[in-house]
Order: C-alpha cells, then structure tokens, then sequence
C-alpha cells in the first residue's frame, strides 16, 4: 500500500491501535520540547513521578517566554528549570538563546522522528519531516519518562502547492490563504501534509512559517517531506548526518484534499480578534497603526528579518509608530548584526529586543488603548497582546514593513514591481553558547533541583464524585481561547509554577468575579461552565485546566473542544461533555444548577446519558469521547492519579 508522509511517520512509530481516522492510537515519541510557561509543570511532574532520567532520544527545556526579570520569580525559575533539566538528562537552552520552535529546528530537530511539546507551536517542526505536535505538559512529562502518546488517529488533509510565489509575498501569505478558507477550526482531527511541485520553492524556514500556523486552523500536527531542502538545511547547520529522505510513496492518497496556487496568494492580513478572520491587504489598505511587531514563532527565519530590514534601509518610520523588532534566535540575530540588517532597523527607527517570545505572549510590547497593532505573530486573541481591549493584525514581514514607513496598512507591492532580494548567508553562526548540554547520567543523578519560593507542588486531586450538584458559574459563546481562560502576560506568567497564585487570574478577561465564586463552590462540590464552538483554542498551557480545577470546575459542557485542552480537561479530572442536541445550549443560562446522578457508572456504560437541571423538569442529553483508559483516568481524578495507581498495580 502507498503511504503518505504522515502514514509512514505514524506506522513507523505505532504502539498501540489501528491506523482508522477517529480511533485512538498510541505513538512512540522520540523528542520533547517544554518552554519555561509550561515547563515548570513538567518538571514538578516529572519530580512527582519520580524520574530518574529521560527515556527519550533528544527532550529540551527552553526558556522563552519569560524573560522580563522585574522581581526574582523568574530569574529563580530559570535556576529551577536549569537544575531540573540537568538533574533530569535535558537539553537546556538559556534565556536569551532565543524561541524554541527555530532553536530547535537549527539544533534538534531530525526528519522521520516524532516530536512532543508544551506548546501549541511545536508543530512548526513539521517542516522538518517530523510528526511534530503540541500537547499539555503532564502529556510531555510522561512522554519524557518513556510512556506512549495517545491521540486519535487523525485524518490527513493534502494540501497540493502549484506555482511559485510572487513579488512580495511570501509563506505567512500562504497560511494565512488556508485560514481565510477554512477559519480556525478547518484543521480539527487533521494532520496537514503539503505536497506537490510548488514545495521545491520553498526555503525550510518558509515551511517553518506555514507549518506553525497550521495551530491556528486547530490541527493536530502539519507535515513537509524531507527533501533535498531540509539536506541542504541541515549541512547550513553542521548537521547534515541527521539528514534521511521522507517523502511519500508514488500512488500515494489522502483523506482529503485541497491545492494552492501559490501564484495566486496575495498579501493578505487577519483582521481582530481571530487568526481565521483573514481578507486581502488591499481591503483594509489606510487603516492607521500604533505598532508594527516584526518576529515570533510564525517568522522566526532570517529571511523574515532581513526582506523587512531591506524595505526599511536608508528610510525613516512614520510619526507616532512604535517598530518593534523580536530576533527569534541568538544564532540568526548573529547573522542579522554581521549583514548590517540590525543596523538598517536601528537607523530606520527600530527598537530592538532580545531573542524570545516577548510581546506574542503579551511580555512587553503591548499595545497602547484603542490603538492598532500590525503584527507577524501568529495570534491576536483578544487581550493576548497584553492590552484587554487590543486591537491587533496578523501579516508577513514584507506588509508590515511597508506599512510602518506609511503609518497605514499598506500594500507593500505599492512600493515597486520588485521586492529587495536578500542574499543568502554561505555559512550561518553556529552558536551553542547558551544550549547546555545533558548532563552524564552519574553527574545527573547527583544534581540538586533548586526550588525557589515561588515553586508550590502539585495538590492531590480527588476521584470523580458518582453524584454531582453543580452551579454553571460562567456561560460564554464560541472560540474561548486559553488566553481568555487565563492569560499569558507579564502580570500571569511568573506565577507558572505557583498552582495558588495563578488560580487567581483565571477567567478575569471574562468574568472577574470568578475567582472568589470559584473558590467558594469547592467546599459546595465544585462548578460547571457552559460554552460555544471551539472551547479551549491556542495555546497548548494546562494552567487553563488546571487552575479552573484548582478552583472547582468539575464540567465542562460546551459544543465542541479544542483538541490539546481537551484533553488537559481529562488530564486534571475535567469531564468534558458535549450537548447531543446543540440547540440544548440556550436552554442553559448562568446559576443554573445541573445534577448528575450514577455518573460514575454513566461514563463507563456509554458514551451518552442524561443530566438533569434542578428546579425545572428539564432534562439534557450529553455525550463524551472518553475511550476506555481516558474513563478510568476520569475517574481516578486525573492523569497523576492514575499514573501512581498503575505504578502500585505493577510493584
């Protein structure tokens, strides 16, 4: 049988299941990635099964994503972190290394592997032909410890690429085209495998852009061929023995299919507040702007930099705009100083930060109120920026470029028939001064974790109740996203690893009263929230179920999940139901109470059953797509429960 990339990645690392669209399989991963806003998890849970070193081939803990040291809550994380993937056998890369998606893609990545991380971006080592896919960090813990990855068998959607692309256009055009099709959920149950001629034109970096993104249509991973592109990638980076061909079998088909003329792709821009509410540049062409933000994850090559550094050289940038420029790595930000482009932003008017997350996650960078903010990020959910009433934008460097020496969104094939050409660098820096190395094992075993005073460990979590009266505390509409659930920012994030004090930002963008509602209902049995479509959607942070637990969420109704917090729900011991009749959702209003009654053995029976609302004679039909191990997790707690009872079980 002729397989396709996808298939060959999956079969060659299956454990358990059959290769069915929609039935649960169990994978074989080879690499992890954490960053430090999940990773502080990881590593208390990884204390907390008591690991002794990683049974993976290659795991790595970056720091990224907070790196404003305004107190010592971060800087004492770092230590911990450091201390913890050292005591552990982990890669670690320093603050100020740089984003871990394209650090790890210089430095890690290898064509026919698998790849988890605690981050929803992780997907980006796609380009890489890699199975590489975003999971919440008690998924990664375990992974990391040598246990299988469990996930539905995906369905997976060809994307045929045809042409070349044209002036001014460039591989964030092209993603954001695919959004523009099919809005944030047109990727749901998919792996997205691009294939076809037009793939040869593009650059590995160019794959890297297209295949971050492919988190915002909600896939479960994207996949590109390794090919000549990713060898000569790899021989740039010193790497070229972890090269091996991965393409896909002549005669090969696809579940679905689809196909981009990359000639016809036009600048295009995601309007606020989804990345899927995308339109042509020239729809929105004079809206002014407060910001335009060049890096991130979703243009994270030197290519990004360098095209946008060329449009700017020897101009200045409009009145009253803030330039902002995030260098996504150490090693490309070298080379980006050395051709002169660092300086061409810097005259121009940039301002220049170090290479990290920075203002994608809301650290630093935030827009002013009632502002517009042009950016190359792969988000805009509303308040992400680190602004609760944002307004921001998402395009490609070349866009935002122009648009900054206009002040307006522009267009930027109005600045002449040809885009700058950017030489490319003969021989890239190589620079391994802040990726520490794993420890030897002897050396490791004997590493002290560093706790500072902001760790709080993991709380025990208890079995699921058979009978349950609950509150709905919140009732919220479609496309809740984790930043809504709760935030990322400077004001959130130092509080990662201190399970208490993060509890208290929980929902706050929604109702800021839930805290202290929230809190009270736990003596009372707990609560529930009801919502719309795509509940759960971005990041990959299990802070967004773990804090609502903490807090005394037990239910989660809604219409549909978003995959990775989905199934952080069941990690923590969130049952996650949807309505059977959807049109049941308007019958639910805030305060309602919902009883459910034999809801241990209701689970176990079958995948639909009946809960009641007290007062009324009302009844809802509700159904899960627990499987059978995920039931038992549920009513065990949660993942940690059921992971020290299979260990007793087996000692």
């Amino acid at each position: 049988m002729a397989l396709n990339c996808t298939q060959k990645l999956i079969k060659s690392h299956l454990v358990t299941g059959d290769m069915i669209p929609g039935t649960e399989i169990s994978l074989k991963i080879d690499q992890t990635l954490s960053q430090d806003a999940t990773g502080t998890m990881v590593m208390l849970e990884l204390e907390a099964m008591g690991l002794d070193i990683a049974k993976t081939e290659a795991s790595a803990q970056y720091v990224d994503h907070n790196l404003i040291q305004s107190d010592s809550k971060n800087a004492d994380d770092h230590l911990f972190l450091q201390s913890a993937a050292q005591r552990f056998g982990l890669h670690f890369s320093r603050p100020g290394n740089g984003v871990s998606h394209p650090v790890h893609m210089q430095r890690l990545a290898k064509p026919g592997k698998t790849l988890l991380g605690s981050d929803s971006h992780t997907c980006a080592n796609g380009c890489m032909g890699m199975l590489a896919m975003g999971a919440g960090g008690l998924d990664v813990a375990l992974a990391i410890a040598g246990e299988p990855f469990y996930l539905r068998m995906p369905k997976v959607w060809g994307v045929k690429l045809t042409g070349e692309l044209q002036e001014w256009v460039s591989a964030k055009d092209v993603i954001l085209e695919l959004l523009r099709r099919h809005d944030v959920k047109g990727g749901v149950g998919r792996v997205i495998e691009y294939y076809g001629p037009g793939i040869a034109t593009l650059s590995a970096m160019d794959r890297h852009v297209i295949a971050n993104m492919g988190a915002e249509l909600g896939a479960t991973g994207t996949v590109f061929p390794s090919d000549e592109e990713i060898k000569r990638f790899l021989k740039s980076q010193d790497r070229e023995d972890d090269w091996v061909e991965l393409v896909a079998d002549e005669g090969a088909t696809y579940d679905l299919y689809e196909e981009i003329n990359l000639s016809e792709v036009v600048p295009l821009v995601a309007k606020p507040s989804s990345p899927g509410n995308v339109v042509p540049v020239t729809e929105i062409e004079g809206t002014p702007i407060y910001q335009s933000y060049i890096g991130s994850s979703a243009n994270p090559g030197y290519n990004d930099f360098a095209v946008a550094a060329e449009i700017v050289k020897g101009k200045e940038i409009a009145e009253g705009v803030s330039f902002d420029i995030n260098p996504t790595s150490r090693q490309m930000l070298t080379d980006l100083l050395q051709e002169g482009h660092i300086a061409s932003f810097i005259q121009a008017g940039g301002r220049l930060h170090q290479a990290g997350c920075n203002g994608c996650i809301g650290m630093g960078q935030a827009p002013a109120t009632d502002r517009n903010s042009l950016r190359t990020t792969p988000r805009n959910f509303p308040g992400r920026s680190g602004t609760v009433e944002d307004r921001v934008y998402l395009c490609g460097p070349e866009t935002a470029a122009a648009s900054v020496l206009a002040g307006v969104i522009t267009d930027p094939r109005t600045l002449g028939p040809k885009a700058p050409k950017v030489k490319a660098i003969k021989n890239p820096s190589l620079d391994l001064n802040l990726l520490d190395m794993p420890l030897p094992v002897e050396e490791a075993r004997k590493v002290i974790i560093h706790k500072g005073p902001n760790i709080a460990s993991i709380p025990e979590m208890d079995e699921m109740p058979d009978n349950l009266q609950v509150p709905i505390l919140l009732k919220m509409g479609d496309n809740i996203s984790t930043d809504g659930i709760l935030a990322g920012g400077s004001r959130v994030l130092p509080f990662r690893s201190n399970l208490p004090e993060i509890s208290k930002f929980a929902f706050e963008m929604i109702d800021s009263t839930y805290y202290e509602r929230g809190k009270k209902s736990v003596s009372h049995g707990g609560h529930a929230i009801v919502a719309g479509f795509n509940y759960g959607q971005g990041s990959s942070r299990e802070h967004a179920a773990l804090a609502p637990r903490y807090l005394g969420l037990r239910v989660a109704l809604v219409k549909d999940f978003a995959r990775i917090h989905w199934q952080n729900l069941v990690n923590f011991g969130i049952l996650p139901i949807t309505f059977v009749d959807e049109s049941d959702y308007n019958k639910l209003k805030q305060g309602d109470i919902l009883a459910f009654s034999n809801l241990r053995s209701k689970i176990q029976a079958g995948n639909e059953f009946d809960i009641k609302i007290e007062g009324t004679n009302e009844t809802i039909k509700v159904k899960h797509t627990l499987t059978k191990r995920q039931v038992d997790i549920m009513l065990k707690g949660g993942m940690i429960n059921w992971v020290k009872s299979q260990q007793k079980s087996t000692s």
